[in-house]
């Protein structure tokens, strides 16, 4: 009888310490939405005007079309070529080689 009732005591201790961590966390969220209660503004935000421009902020900082087309640039150089992609490629298929091998060599002799 003690037992189950210092189960039951812990069980409620528990439920007591989730519904703490519940409210806790919705606070958080209420906190983080700031003080009006109705609207959640979005952390990124892309708009097009009928010209068909494209203006897009990120926490409430615009950025700049051509920001982004000289990162769109720096990103396509960097993969057009990458030394330790392409022997990380070339180690992963001599791997992949060398297991199928080993594979095909103990399925034959099953």
């Amino acid at each position: 009888m003690k037992f189950i009732i210092k189960c039951f005591v812990l069980i409620c201790f528990l439920f007591v310490g989730v519904l703490i961590g519940m409210q806790h966390a919705n606070q958080g969220i209420v906190d983080m939405k700031g003080h009006e209660k109705d609207s959640f503004t979005s952390p990124v935000g892309v708009t097009q005007d009928e010209e068909g421009n494209v203006e897009a902020t990120f926490l409430g900082n615009e950025v700049e079309s051509q920001t982004l087309t000289e990162k769109k640039e720096k990103l396509e150089d960097m993969k057009a070529f990458n030394a330790f992609s392409s022997i990380g490629r070339a180690l992963a298929d001599l791997i992949e080689g060398i297991t199928g091998k080993l594979v095909e060599f103990f399925a034959s002799l099953i």
